[in-house]
């Protein structure tokens, strides 16, 4: 180790990028929450199709607040990308100032989705449009909050200097399973906020 660190080389602790465990293990979390996003959409689908367009709820979800959340997801993937190009660069500070305002904005999307649940006129048990609606933007929020505590973990880190140029394999993991949970979103808000307006 004292060599190691004497000739300022990386420790022989595993291949780094996509060789690495960490990357592997990243993909098959994604593949795996991807399908049971793909199950859960696919049960609203089929509901969808078999009941037509009485099934829905009068009015159609609004995208009051859903249409603005949606960019403020948006906006933080950009900027957890911004934030993982600053340390690529070693530029420390572009690094935190992307995290914090990630952090920021999604933890600003969980707060508008919980005002916008609360306007609802249906519930999770008030049929089964009401049940998917609520579990399936729940799960997603439960993926947002999850995403914004490997953002705060990786934000903490970068805060202490563990990360350079050479090693940042965390941001760029924490950073993909933060554009996955914007790119469900992008699936999830499609789903109810814009095929209703489609089908009638």
């Amino acid at each position: 180790m004292a060599e190691a660190i004497r000739y300022g080389q990386d420790l022989p602790v595993g291949a780094r990028g996509r060789n690495s465990t960490g990357w592997w293990g990243l993909l098959c979390l994604i593949a795996t929450e991807g399908s049971l996003f793909a199950y859960l959409l696919f049960s609203y689908v089929y509901i969808a199709i078999q009941r037509g367009s009485a099934w829905l709820p009068d009015p159609h979800p609004s995208l009051k607040l859903a249409g603005p959340n949606t960019l403020i997801l948006l906006a933080s993937s950009v900027c957890v990308w911004w934030a993982e190009r600053g340390i690529k660069r070693n530029h420390r500070g572009q690094l935190l100032a992307g995290l914090a305002a990630a952090v920021i904005l999604g933890t600003a999307f969980l707060g508008i989705q919980v005002l916008e649940w609360s306007g609802k006129d249906f519930s999770l048990s008030s049929g089964s449009y009401g049940s998917l609606y609520f579990v399936i933007t729940g799960f997603h929020m439960a993926h947002v909050i999850v995403g914004i505590a490997i953002l705060l973990c990786v934000l903490g880190w970068s805060a202490t200097g563990a990360f350079t140029r050479r090693r940042h394999e965390p941001v760029t993991l924490g950073g993909l399973y933060w554009h996955f949970v914007d790119v469900v979103w992008l699936f999830v808000f499609s789903t109810f906020y814009l095929s209703p307006r489609l089908i009638g």
